[in-house]
């Protein structure tokens, strides 16, 4: 049983069982862990995201949407940065509690099979996106550089939205473009945590420090995954930065213009492709290693309690 406990996955997984079910108060360290973890990765990338979401909005080279935001200035390189920070916060919160919570549902006691945690991921991805989707539609208004007349702040936004009617209001305003944020959280979420545990096991066996296969698992994972779904991501981003009644076309007539819009080529989809790997990396390798960290200190805090 010693032997089995060297890699991070199969030592929780034999913590997970030896635990009654009534005791399962390590739920909510999981919802901690994803808030912090989640707000601190956002913050220091961000000035990386507005790149690549000047990238995908107006299929430039990352110099042009470097230059873009100079001639800006300064006062406006953080705009739009409180909707990313909230929604990935919470996003953190949801993702890793509700997939440890539904997880726990489908497997009990454990060990957790393959399928379960796709089915918990693709679950919990679902719940993220129903949750999440508005926060992200203000932020893609926010920051597209063609609206900040318009729509100086996040109040001018709301009020637009707010204009439209109670179907309006989801369909046009909060929800623009949700089933490609849905497919592509739920997917996302399914694969991450599909194969985080097989990749920092296998690395753990190679007898490195706890933190580096965490942070390698963490970074593959989101790497692997952003760029499988990254169509999608350029898909949302065009949608949700309409705004208004007019002019709103639909799923497939956006997917259509997007493709237009880039040549009918698939390298000018991925357009801004290596900051995204820069950016995943960093952020789901950040926020998988001190998921990992503190889950350990308070599993090790709570082996002495008992």
């Amino acid at each position: 049983m010693r032997e089995q406990n060297h890699s991070p996955g199969k030592e929780l997984q034999h913590w997970t069982r030896t635990e009654s079910p009534g005791k399962r108060s390590w739920h909510s360290q999981a919802y901690a862990l994803g808030a912090v973890s989640n707000f601190m990765s956002t913050f220091l990338t961000f000035p990386i995201y507005k790149v690549v979401f000047r990238q995908q909005i107006h299929a430039v080279a990352v110099s042009e949407a470097v230059r873009q935001l100079w001639h800006e200035g300064p006062q406006y390189f953080y705009r739009g940065i409180y909707p990313p920070l909230l929604s990935k916060t919470l996003q953190g919160t949801l993702l890793f509690g509700t997939y440890d919570s539904l997880l726990y549902c489908l497997s009990p006691v454990g060990p957790h099979s393959l399928g379960h945690r796709w089915a918990a991921g693709l679950m919990s991805g679902v719940v993220e996106a129903v949750a999440l989707s508005p926060f992200e539609r203000v932020q893609n208004v926010l920051q597209d550089g063609r609206k900040q007349a318009r729509f100086p702040s996040t109040f001018s936004i709301l009020k637009e939205f707010h204009s439209y009617g109670l179907w309006g209001r989801l369909s046009l305003g909060y929800y623009r473009g949700f089933w490609p944020v849905l497919l592509r959280n739920s997917l996302g979420s399914a694969l991450y945590f599909s194969f985080k545990d097989p990749i920092q096991d296998s690395l753990a066996e190679q007898g490195l420090p706890h933190w580096v296969p965490a942070l390698v698992s963490g970074s593959v994972n989101g790497t692997i995954t952003c760029l499988v779904l990254y169509p999608l991501i350029v898909l949302v981003a065009n949608m949700q930065s309409h705004i208004g009644w007019q002019s709103m076309p639909s799923l497939w007539a956006s997917a259509q213009d997007v493709w237009d819009t880039r040549g009918r080529k698939v390298f000018l989809i991925y357009r801004g492709g290596s900051l995204v790997i820069l950016r995943s990396s960093v952020t789901w390798g950040v926020t998988t290693a001190i998921h990992d960290f503190l889950q350990r200190r308070y599993r090790s805090r709570k082996e002495l309690k008992d």
